[in-house]
């Protein structure tokens, strides 16, 4: 029993002996990585700095001129309309659309939609040679910051100028620039838009009135032919248009009117 009991606590003590020694040792090699790591500067912040960002300043000039390029996109948008109506072929054509169908005899066929698609894109066809130089001399220039505004609206205006002179009466001009008081222009440079323009509108409407009156005469003649039958064979009841539409419609197409009309509209600008 005694022999038990020593054995026990030598076994004890080695025990003890043996925690004793190694328990500082790895306490200081756990401790150590700490205190490098609280004590050791951070080597991304020696050895990175950080970088200062540049501040890039608009300078007033290019502020200026990105906002003088907004307002003009936006009052171009505004006036495009009542420029599409005025300085372009849409004019002519839509008002010989419209008489046309009226000699017809059809209030709302074609609708209006259809009339004017179809008058917009004769116009692009028509106006497609003006507005690519426009395009190459003033807008692609002016965007690119090459143009000023007033070198811009003069060179983009020069191909509309010619394009509304070549179509323009010489005896309109002479009434605008009558009604206007203005002494008599020597130029045609020396002309105003505000004299061209409506001089320009008025012999689109003479020329559309003109083509509307060939169109209307064909039809009326079937109206009359069909009236003096119904007189003849005293049906006094029935309306005259009520059977010369079908005969009118019937006519138009037989002879491919659609395509004789645009056809002279397109050459008529020419």
């Amino acid at each position: 029993m005694k022999l038990f009991r020593s054995s026990a606590l030598i076994l004890l003590m080695m025990f003890i002996a043996g925690g004793g020694l190694g328990s500082p040792c790895r306490a200081q090699e756990l401790a150590a990585p700490a205190a490098e790591v609280a004590t050791s500067p951070t080597k991304n912040t020696v050895q990175n700095p950080p970088v200062p960002v540049p501040q890039v300043t608009p300078t007033p000039q290019a502020e200026t001129a990105q906002a003088m390029r907004i307002v003009l996109g936006l009052t171009v948008l505004a006036v495009l309309p009542a420029l599409l109506v005025c300085v372009t072929s849409f004019l002519r054509i839509i008002i010989v659309l419209s008489m046309l169908r009226h000699a017809l005899g059809m209030q709302e066929t074609p609708p209006n939609t259809a009339l004017t698609g179809l008058a917009l894109f004769l116009t692009l066809f028509i106006m497609s040679p003006v507005i690519q130089r426009v395009n190459q001399e003033a807008f692609q220039p002016f965007m690119a910051g090459k143009q000023s505004v007033e070198t811009a609206y003069r060179k983009g205006s020069s191909p509309v100028r010619e394009f509304m002179v070549r179509q323009t009466r010489e005896q309109d001009l002479a009434l605008m620039v009558e009604l206007s008081k203005a002494p008599t222009p020597k130029t045609i440079d020396d002309i105003s838009n505000v004299q061209l323009v409506p001089a320009y509108m008025l012999s689109e409407l003479r020329a559309a009135f003109q083509i509307g009156f060939v169109v209307f005469l064909p039809f009326l003649l079937i109206d009359l032919v069909v009236a003096s039958v119904l007189m003849a064979l005293g049906m006094m009841m029935i309306p005259p248009s009520t059977v010369s539409l079908p005969i009118k419609i019937l006519m138009f197409v037989l002879i491919d009117g659609w395509g004789l009309l645009l056809r002279a509209l397109v050459g008529s600008f020419h």
